[in-house]
């Protein structure tokens, strides 16, 4: 993999991990627990587009809010193994109560977890203000990476198997 010094202009990388997240439906969400431990689960992601924050819907009581007031920097990972691309996301979080972007936000498929819908009283919007990510890209199919395998065994050499690149927002 390249070490992340690629040609590519800044604008051109921000650009890129949006590409690369902006179908990924779920992502997962770090935080740290109060007994220091990091605390993971799935979240659904909303973005319609890009601004320098990502945004997911939660409720007033989950544990993930205490967790964010105590230590707000959380690292979001996504991953679309059919396409190999992998990338993670650190950031500042804070949950609001604004009615305003929780209507704006609103998808039907959020029901699930608020019958009630974008009314009900306990959900809330958490936004992640990206400060920086890390992406792997390999533009390889099963084949591709067999086969890289394979030279690798053969020659002992490891295989170019895309592109690393960290990135500051």
């Amino acid at each position: 993999m390249k070490d992340g010094t690629a040609d590519i202009s800044d604008d051109a990388a921000r650009n890129k991990v949006w590409e690369m997240i902006k179908d990924i439906r779920i992502a997962q969400l770090v935080t740290h627990a109060q007994d220091g431990m990091l605390h993971a689960r799935p979240m659904a992601a909303l973005n319609k587009g890009f601004d320098g924050k990502l945004w997911f819907y939660t409720v007033e009581s989950a544990p993930k809010i205490t967790e964010i007031q105590i230590n707000p920097r959380v690292l979001l990972a996504y991953s679309d193994p059919s396409k190999q691309a992998y990338i993670s996301v650190q950031g500042m979080a804070e949950v609001t109560n604004d009615r305003r972007l929780i209507d704006e936000f609103w998808i039907e498929a959020a029901r699930m977890w608020f019958p009630k819908g974008k009314d009900d009283p306990t959900i809330r919007l958490l936004s992640v203000d990206v400060v920086s990510a890390e992406y792997w890209d390999s533009a390889s199919n099963t084949f591709s990476m067999l086969y890289s395998y394979t030279v690798a065994r053969l020659t002992g050499q490891t295989p170019d198997m895309g592109e690393n690149r960290k990135v500051a927002f």
